[in-house]
């Protein structure tokens, strides 16, 4: 894989871009004046990253995701993975056969859903995951692999289904070792 110089990603207008960010060149990055990217993060092959986003330290996008903020923006936190194909809409036609949908169709024909999504600290979302419009994922959720995420999910739980739903609460012992983590950087 092979990633973006520090040149190259100084020269695509990000609205702000930490550290040791790390983006394939086979990303494809849209409307970067709105993007944010916090210290050691990274976005794998084949993602498709668009509209409003706040991304935090140590968050890895893996190969074949989709972030799409739209207007009302996602944001995921610091130590959050995305697997494998993940999905994030923060927008969503209406599917009711109601209105038109679509991009090519004028705004005054179409009622689209916008909603912020949050992804918080520590949340892992498993391969094929989707996760709709106006979702919060709270500290420390896991989700299981192909699993579709309409409501916001409770702190320090696991969650697996098409709809999903909250299985058992999660070990909290990862803090411990963030703790550890940050306590190791800060020595260098």
């Amino acid at each position: 894989m092979a990633y973006l110089s520090n040149e190259t990603l100084a020269l695509m207008g990000f609205k702000r871009l930490g550290k040791n960010v790390k983006i394939s060149s086979k990303a494809s990055i849209y409307d970067t004046g709105q993007i944010e990217i916090g210290d050691n993060s990274r976005i794998d092959d084949f993602c498709v990253i668009s509209g409003k986003l706040k991304i935090g330290c140590y968050v890895h996008i893996t190969p074949m995701c989709l972030v799409a903020g739209g207007e009302k923006g996602v944001e995921i936190k610091d130590f959050v993975a995305l697997a494998y194909g993940v999905k994030v809409f923060a927008q969503s036609d209406d599917y009711s056969g109601e209105t038109m949908t679509n991009s090519n169709i004028p705004k005054k024909y179409k009622n689209e859903y916008k909603k912020e999504v949050v992804i918080e600290k520590h949340s892992i979302v498993g391969a094929g995951s989707i996760i709709l419009p106006g979702v919060q994922l709270r500290e420390g959720t896991s989700v299981g692999a192909m699993s579709l995420i309409r409501k916001s999910t409770e702190e320090w739980s696991i969650y697996v289904g098409n709809p999903a739903k909250k299985i058992k609460n999660r070990s909290k012992k990862l803090l411990e070792l963030e703790q550890q983590f940050i306590n190791e950087i800060k020595k260098k």
